[in-house]
């Protein structure tokens, strides 16, 4: 997983709520689909959706409602969502698997709510792309063309994964030394151990 960088581009708004991953990822038989072309597949023939539309054709942000990525719990979701070229979205909430699965695969969830949610959304639809919006999740924020900053919280260790760039084998990886140390001991305390693992 590569670490995530600073975000600016068009901010697409999409808001809806309860957009689930079918949706988002409609299923699709091929081995070796176009994650790109698959994401709102069935919605992007309507030259009126959002990302159909010129500014946000090359959206790096996506802005939706609550519960966004409910349904399924399908990783390919979020694999659209980066082949398209967005690495941060921002909801009013999020389906806890999908918002799990933007983790470990590098994309940014970022929540806003009540007033905040209002105002960023409100901004968002005002600029339709005509300006780019900045991510910077070192600082927490992401700033509007008109200078306007929005701060936001994600937990410490979900902040520091996304800024190394470490999944699930990352961070265990990261004790490789220890896991190997554990290992040659128990060959030499445990020998009966590693004869029934052969």
């Amino acid at each position: 997983m590569e670490p995530f960088r600073p975000v600016s581009g068009p901010a697409a708004p999409l808001v809806m709520d309860d957009v689930n991953t079918d949706q988002i990822a409609p299923a699709t038989s091929a081995f070796a689909p176009d994650y790109a072309a698959l994401l709102f597949a069935r919605w992007r023939s309507d030259p009126d959706f959002v990302l159909s539309r010129a500014p946000f054709r090359h959206a790096r942000i996506l802005v939706t409602g609550n519960n966004f990525g409910c349904g399924s719990s399908r990783e390919s979701a979020v694999w659209t969502l980066q082949a398209f070229g967005i690495t941060c979205v921002v909801a009013r909430s999020f389906a806890d698997s999908f918002r799990e699965n933007c983790l470990k695969n590098g994309v940014l969830p970022v929540t806003f709510e009540g007033a905040s949610a209002e105002a960023f959304e409100a901004a968002v639809v005002a600029n339709d792309g005509a300006g780019a919006f900045a991510v910077d999740l070192e600082a927490q924020t992401i700033a509007a063309p008109d200078g306007t900053i929005y701060p936001f919280t994600i937990p410490p260790a979900d902040r520091d994964t996304l800024l190394r760039g470490l999944d699930d084998i990352g961070m265990t990886l990261e004790h490789r030394g220890d896991i190997e140390r554990w290992e040659s001991r128990t060959r030499t305390e445990r020998p009966w151990a590693a004869q029934l693992t052969r």
